[in-house]
This record gives structure tokens, C-alpha cells and sequence, in this order.
């Protein structure tokens, strides 16, 4: 009777599964192609930098984490009924007493902290387990690979305290639970032989998820499919049809990047690759494809049996790079049984796009008749009790760094003497850029009691690779100054520096992203009129790390000047997408 159950099961979800094929291809054949403005979507589903994405569903509802390195809070949780509509609801960790400690995230170095989480619901609780990569500041002191676990009752939060896993190496680690109520620790490590210099290794271990530590046998699963690949990381397994089926990233996250699988009847292996791997990659593609470097995918599957995929990818929007860096895409997966005659078990492989095996602009949507909506302007009017969720800051900020109480409808972003640094925590605050054209505005009051303090609007990649747009007050009145600071470079550059000789406290200062240039402009009555005052190119704002652009606000003072602030009224950020 079981048995008759179980199949009479996947048979209904086998009948959905093709029904919503064929309603899709259906959807596609008769409208044409797929654009935005049909029911289909338009990768990527997360725009701007949201890389390494982890995929999981409880019911009708689906949730996305992605690393955040050393953003904070960090950790971004977003959800969506469709796929395709996702929402920001929340990030994992998101008090200061959860990236203070054993997670540090108050002097992380650039492109530290957190690595390619992953998320999983089980029994109706919800955990993420991740790494942060943390490099003390002392000469000859080893980076410390600190990988722990979060949970919560709602992937919205509040989010655990982080329960540290010790004696477990490497990054980019996954949680596994099997049907018998064991958890598993996936990992990755440098081997102890191996073949090759930057060759990886996936390991696998019980955990106790009571005291969060490591018992019994270690396992040693897979060193990747791909000869000479370095780095075989970021891996997930799934059991589909009782076998065991490991996920993983190799060749490095540019492009050559790949996801690649292996099977087995055994979780604790041996593991064999599949003879078609690479799975999804781009490298075999031009370097002017829409989309490059993708890779670090997540498998899920739907109530119906369909299975989609989550993968980052880069668009080639500025010389084959992007000022968002790596985003999140939506790739539809089948499952195939191996055709080979001469074998006598034939093993079943996911296949992803298998239409064209790669990551597509355009696509049929999911779910056929949902649409998915058109990037929206985001405007704060800083007229809440608490900061909307899309700001972030580089690193946990200094107590009392801003206040949305101070004056009413305003933010007030208080001035600190520090410069954007490595490790440092200027004043400084940004949301995320989402497409390579945008218009950004903020509306400031500033008419600090120091000379040389100085408050405006910023675009940063890195510490060390930003632009700021400031009013600073100086021994006559007041002036306007673009400084630049190239990628890598030692110091920033004055660009650009202009008298205000009709200020009187209040501006509006705008970034204009168009044909990949940055044309920065001021208007001081209320934007009726604009003048500009430079234009920067927008290739020295590419994204050289793991993390995208942010455009933000800023407040500077003089050392041993406190006391000045900058008062904001609101911040619009209108993108405009290259469909």
C-alpha cells in the first residue's frame, strides 16, 4: 500500500510537472520571445551584489541567502511566491552582539567576512550555516576560517546567536539532513596530497545540532571533476530517489568558473562524477556573453516536482566586468537517465537549462501567468522609527554613528575623522547599485560648526576604491569637491572642487549613471535647476572583489573636531535597466 502510495505521488507530480512545461513553452511559442513585459522573467532575479545564492522552500514560500563579506548586517534573506518576485525581509545576522565576537565583522579585512552561506528549513526551523573569513590584524597570525550555524523560527528573524563549529577547516560549508534524524557537516579543505597547487577537497562529518559539535568518522568525498580545476567548493547535497547527489563549485569565481556534480548510493560515498560535467558554466563561452563567471549554484525543487536552480553570474555590462560584481540568476534543471546501453546501471544526472545549457537573459516564467515586476525606484524619506532594510554598512558601525530621532523626517549621519580604510569604519552608509544606469538623489542640510568638515553623497566598491560627492565648509563659505580613490591605489585624487556662493544649508546631489560614465551634478533650488559639476568614468568602479558598488551618504570632520552632522531629508535611487 506504501508503495502503491509513493508512486501514485511522484505520478501527480510528475503530470504537474509536465503540465507547467507545457504551459510555459506554450506561453513562449505563441508570444514570441520573452521580454519583461511578458509572463516571463529577466535574469538576474537578485540585482546588485548578491552572490553565492542558497535556495530553500517551506510550503508555497521560497528563500534566498547570499554572502555579504564584510557588510553588515549581513547575511540578506529575501522571499518570494514565484521565483522570481523576491522581497528583502531580513538578514541573518543583524545585531552587533552576533558579529562582535567569534564572528568578527568590527575590523574585518576587505573581501573578508562572510563566505557563501547556505539555508535550509527542517522540522519547521530554519538554519544557515556559513563561514566568516577573518585575517587578524598582526603580522604572521594565520586567517582564521570560523564556520558556524544560525537558526530561527522565521527566516524573516530574529536570528540566533552563532554557534561555532570548531575543528572544522575550509569555507562554504552546508548542512544536510538525512531521513533517519542525522545532521551532516559538508565542508571543503586543502587536501593533504594535492595533485596540483589550489586543489580542493569536500569532506563530510556528523554534527551534533544540540552542542554544534563534530562526531564520528571524518569522510572524504570528492576532489571535482575537472582536471586541474582549483578550488572545489561551495557544496550542497540532495538525495532524490535514494541517491546521493553533491553539488559543488570549482575553477575560481571569475571566468572560468563551473558547477559540477558526482553521485552516489552511499551519503558518505564513494562519490562518481558525472561524464558530462561541467553542468552549468560560461567559460566555454565568448567573454562578451550577456553574462559571465557563473557558477556556486543551489538546487530546489517545487511542490510539483520541477526543480529550479540558483547561480551567480557577472554581467558584461563595462569591459566584460560590472560595477554590481556577481549576482543571483534563476536556471530551470530536469533530471536525465544516462542513455548508454552498455552500462548496466544507468545513473540519473539534473541537467540545467536544458534548452541551451547556459544562464539565459530572458526565460518563461516558472510559474506561467505570473509576471515579474519592473525594478522600482527606491525612495526613504527617513519618516520610520528604524532604518529601512536596504542599508548597510562596511563592518558594524560605531554606536550612535546615525539617528532617525534627532529630527523629525531626517537621518542624521554624525561626522567621524576617518577616511574609508581597510578595516577602518568611516561614516558611511549605501544601498546597493542594481543596474549600470541609475539617477541618484539625496537632499542634505549641513552647516557644520567646524571649517573642513564636510557631508554628501558617495559611490564605493572598496575601501580603497570610491568617489565622494561633499559640501565642506571652508575659512571663506562653502565648496563643492569630488575625490576619487582608484582600485588599489594609496591615496584618493581631488577631481573636482567648485565654490557654493549661494549656499544657504540646504542641497540636492545627484549621481546620473548613463553610458558608463557618472555625471555628478548639484541643484540648489530643489532641483528645478541642475548644474553639473564633473563626470567620472564608470569604469573605475568596476567590481574587483567578491562584493558590488553601493551609493551612499557620507560625513567627514577634522581630527579632534566632534559635534557636526549632516541632517538628510530623503534619498531616491531610480534604476534603468538595459533590457
Amino acid at each position: 500500500m506504501l508503495k502503491m502510495a509513493i508512486m501514485k505521488n511522484r505520478k501527480t507530480r510528475r503530470t504537474k510537472a509536465i503540465r507547467y512545461v507545457l504551459m510555459a513553452f506554450l506561453s513562449t511559442t505563441l508570444n514570441g520571445a520573452v521580454n519583461a513585459s511578458d509572463a516571463g522573467f529577466t535574469n538576474p532575479i537578485l540585482r546588485g551584489g548578491y552572490p553565492d545564492p542558497s535556495i530553500c522552500r517551506k510550503g508555497d514560500d521560497f528563500y534566498v541567502v547570499n554572502s555579504s563579506f564584510e557588510y553588515f548586517p549581513g547575511l540578506p534573506i529575501h522571499h518570494s511566491k514565484d521565483l522570481i518576485n523576491w522581497e528583502l525581509i531580513g538578514y541573518g545576522l543583524h545585531r552587533p552582539e552576533q558579529a562582535s565576537s567569534a564572528v568578527n565583522l568590527v575590523d574585518v579585512q576587505s573581501d573578508g567576512g562572510i563566505h557563501a552561506p547556505s539555508i535550509r528549513c527542517h522540522n519547521d526551523r530554519y538554519y544557515i550555516i556559513t563561514t566568516n573569513v577573518y585575517s587578524p590584524p598582526e603580522p604572521g597570525v594565520p586567517t582564521q576560517m570560523v564556520n558556524f550555524v544560525i537558526t530561527a523560527d522565521d527566516p524573516a528573524g530574529p536570528w540566533s546567536q552563532p554557534h561555532v563549529i570548531e575543528g572544522a577547516p575550509g569555507i562554504d560549508p552546508d548542512l544536510f539532513f538525512e531521513s533517519d534524524g542525522t545532521v551532516w557537516y559538508v565542508g571543503n579543505h586543502a587536501p593533504e596530497n594535492p595533485a596540483f597547487q589550489g586543489e580542493g577537497e569536500i569532506w563530510l562529518q556528523q554534527l551534533d545540532p544540540t552542542e554544534w559539535k563534530l562526531i564520528g568518522e571524518r569522510y572524504f568525498l570528492w576532489r571535482g571533476a575537472l582536471k586541474g580545476a582549483i578550488w572545489a567548493e561551495g557544496p550542497h547535497i540532495y538525495k532524490k530517489d535514494g541517491r546521493y547527489y553533491l553539488l559543488i563549485a570549482e575553477g575560481g569565481t571569475s571566468f572560468d568558473h563551473a558547477v559540477t556534480v558526482a553521485s552516489s548510493d552511499s551519503l558518505t560515498g564513494p562519490y562518481i562524477g558525472n561524464s558530462r560535467n561541467p553542468i552549468l558554466t560560461s567559460r566555454h563561452l565568448s567573454y562578451d556573453n550577456w553574462v559571465n563567471s557563473t557558477g556556486h549554484a543551489d538546487l530546489v525543487e517545487l511542490d510539483d516536482g520541477r526543480w529550479f536552480a540558483v547561480a551567480l553570474g557577472i554581467r558584461s555590462d563595462i569591459a566584460r566586468r560590472s560595477n554590481m560584481g556577481r549576482e543571483s540568476h534563476l536556471i530551470p534543471v530536469i533530471w536525465e537517465e544516462e542513455p548508454y546501453e552498455w552500462k548496466a546501471e544507468k545513473l540519473t544526472w539534473p541537467v540545467f537549462a536544458p534548452s541551451s545549457g547556459r544562464v539565459e537573459r530572458e526565460n518563461p516564467s516558472p510559474f506561467p501567468g505570473t509576471r515579474q515586476n519592473k525594478p522600482s525606484t527606491f525612495v526613504d524619506n527617513f519618516d520610520q522609527a528604524n532604518l529601512k532594510l536596504d542599508w548597510n554598512f562596511r563592518r558594524v558601525p560605531k554606536p550612535g554613528l546615525f539617528s532617525l530621532q534627532a529630527r523629525e523626517g531626517f537621518l542624521r549621519l554624525y561626522a567621524d575623522a576617518a577616511l574609508p580604510r581597510n578595516r577602518g569604519r568611516a561614516s558611511l552608509m549605501g544601498i546597493r547599485q542594481t543596474e549600470s544606469d541609475f539617477e541618484y538623489i539625496a537632499e542634505m542640510k549641513f552647516e557644520p560648526l567646524h571649517e573642513g568638515s564636510q557631508a554628501g553623497i558617495t559611490l564605493f566598491q572598496k575601501d580603497d576604491n570610491y568617489m565622494r560627492f561633499t559640501v565642506e565648509q571652508t575659512d571663506s563659505g562653502y565648496r563643492l569637491a569630488v575625490h576619487v580613490r582608484e582600485a588599489r591605489s594609496e591615496y584618493e585624487n581631488s577631481l573636482e572642487t567648485l565654490e557654493l556662493t549661494d549656499y544657504q544649508g540646504r542641497i540636492q546631489l545627484r549621481i546620473d549613471s548613463s553610458k558608463s560614465s557618472y555625471a555628478l551634478a548639484y541643484s540648489l533650488d530643489e532641483g528645478k535647476t541642475w548644474a553639473e559639476v564633473a563626470s567620472v568614468p564608470g569604469d573605475k568602479f568596476i567590481s574587483q572583489g567578491y562584493t558590488g558598488a553601493y551609493l551612499g551618504l557620507f560625513a567627514l570632520s577634522q581630527q579632534n573636531q566632534p559635534g557636526d552632522f549632516a541632517d538628510f531629508d530623503w534619498v531616491k535611487y531610480a534604476p534603468r535597466p538595459r533590457f
